[in-house]
């Protein structure tokens, strides 16, 4: 199964894709698609273009994004928010469906704590995926969340097996007679 991380940014779109293969990673492929300059609604659609063709490359079975967090600056949460409905609308678009993983939650799967920095991530990624040349820090931090999805889809297999119920001979019912004890009397001298 191959897997698609994305993580969402203006100016820059960190993406990754893993290939899952029981608990074996492989890296397939990383970047960043970058909206360049001009108004909101031409680099969103530079990044949805990019996107798009992204998927249409590497023909990814999963998708997640990180989820986004509100910080003091609302201006720059509102159009972090509207790249993240790029990152989450061209996978679901494209028949995807898209997991969303917390900053933390992204962190503690590939590194083991939830505050770690972007040189621990890049480190542990290039541990996890021998030999990957990494595009930038958002592509680490994306090929970061495809590692939490494949964790996750991996955990939630393991829990939901399918067991097959055993082949059972038809049974009938016994009736039983009550057997009611009878009273012993012994002998008393």
């Amino acid at each position: 199964m191959r897997v698609l991380g994305i993580d969402p940014g203006l100016v820059n779109m960190g993406w990754g894709v893993i290939l899952v293969n029981g608990s074996r990673l492989t890296h397939v492929a990383n970047g960043v698609c970058k909206s360049g300059k001009g108004d909101l609604a031409q680099r969103l659609l530079a990044l949805h273009d990019q996107l798009v063709a992204v998927i249409a490359e590497f023909a990814p079975d999963a998708a997640a994004v990180e989820q986004t967090f509100v910080n003091s600056n609302g201006a720059a949460t509102l159009k972090l928010g509207q790249a993240r409905g790029i990152a989450m609308l061209v996978p679901a678009r494209a028949g995807l469906a898209v997991g969303e993983y917390a900053p933390n939650a992204i962190k503690k799967a590939v590194v083991g704590v939830g505050h770690a920095d972007k040189a621990q991530i890049a480190h542990m990624i290039k541990l996890q995926l021998p030999g990957v040349e990494l595009a930038g820090p958002d592509a680490a931090d994306a090929l970061a969340i495809a590692i939490c999805h494949a964790h996750h889809l991996q955990s939630a297999s393991a829990r939901v097996k399918v067991v097959k119920p055993a082949v059972r001979e038809e049974v009938v019912p016994v009736v039983r007679k009550e057997v009611v004890p009878t009273a012993r009397k012994e002998n008393v001298a």
